[in-house]
């Protein structure tokens, strides 16, 4: 059974975890599938933005296949804990933008996956939350860093430590997600965010992210040489000429990503 499915028009690329029956829950051949459909993307110069959503009407993802966890030794359980750290750690290395299109049910490492992301949106009736702790367990997939650096140590205390589920709205008010859209607007709205991306120069977007990302955890000197050398990347491109000609003669530009 195919657990991820890829769908790519243009230079757009769509995940689509494909297990709405279980709410798209992760076991260990999910990972691997969704692993090898990154590597492929991540090698794919020709796309330029990925969007993650969840297959069916309920869930994004509801975290860790617990069915398959009670099979597990304790050795599978720390192989599958591993496998979902570096995985998820891979989509925020992503070279493209990534997009969570949060479709319902994003708990867990449903809810890491999306805090991996570059950019989430979520539908009016979507719920999130770290629930581990009350498993006994705790975020293992990134989710106790992510969500500090995103929104601070105090609320990201309160809602992995009570285990607590969050409404989109309230999840727009923290600065979780970018964006609550109708259930119904979800895809296109993301869609429509990817396209917004993807009208600008592709390298000189891959290397914006990337001194975001690396200059995130540094003092600001260390972030601006990061900046700086993302900046030279781009200054012999055809594209950064290309703007230039195009501002010019007062047209779109058209960029290749060379």
């Amino acid at each position: 059974m195919t657990k991820v499915n890829t769908e790519i028009k243009g230079a757009l690329a769509t995940i689509t975890l494909n297990r709405p029956e279980l709410l798209n829950c992760f076991d260990y051949d999910m990972l691997q599938q969704l692993e090898e459909a990154l590597q492929t993307l991540q090698l794919d110069g020709n796309i330029r933005a990925i969007i993650f959503t969840g297959a069916g009407e309920k869930a994004f993802s509801a975290g860790a296949d617990l069915k398959e966890r009670q099979t597990l030794t304790e050795q599978e359980v720390r192989r599958n804990v591993a496998k979902i750290r570096n995985v998820f750690t891979l989509v925020e290395e992503m070279p493209q933008p990534t997009i969570a299109a949060i479709n319902g049910y994003a708990l867990g490492g449903g809810f890491e996956l999306a805090l991996a992301c570059d950019l989430r949106l979520a539908s009016n009736h979507a719920k999130m939350g770290l629930t581990e702790v009350s498993w006994a367990i705790i975020p293992g997939a990134g989710g106790t860093q992510r969500l500090t650096k995103l929104i601070g140590p105090a609320y990201a205390k309160e809602l992995i430590l009570t285990a607590r589920k969050i409404e989109a709205e309230r999840a727009e008010e923290l600065g979780i997600i970018n964006k609550m859209v109708s259930k119904e607007e979800l895809l296109t709205q993301a869609i429509s965010l990817a396209n917004e991306i993807m009208s600008n120069g592709p390298l000189a977007v891959t290397q914006a992210k990337y001194a975001i990302q690396h200059g995130n955890d540094v003092d600001t000197y260390t972030g601006l040489a990061i900046e700086a050398k993302a900046y030279e990347v781009v200054i012999p491109t055809e594209d950064r000429l290309e703007a230039l000609k195009a501002f010019k003669e007062k047209r779109p530009a058209h960029f290749e990503g060379k």
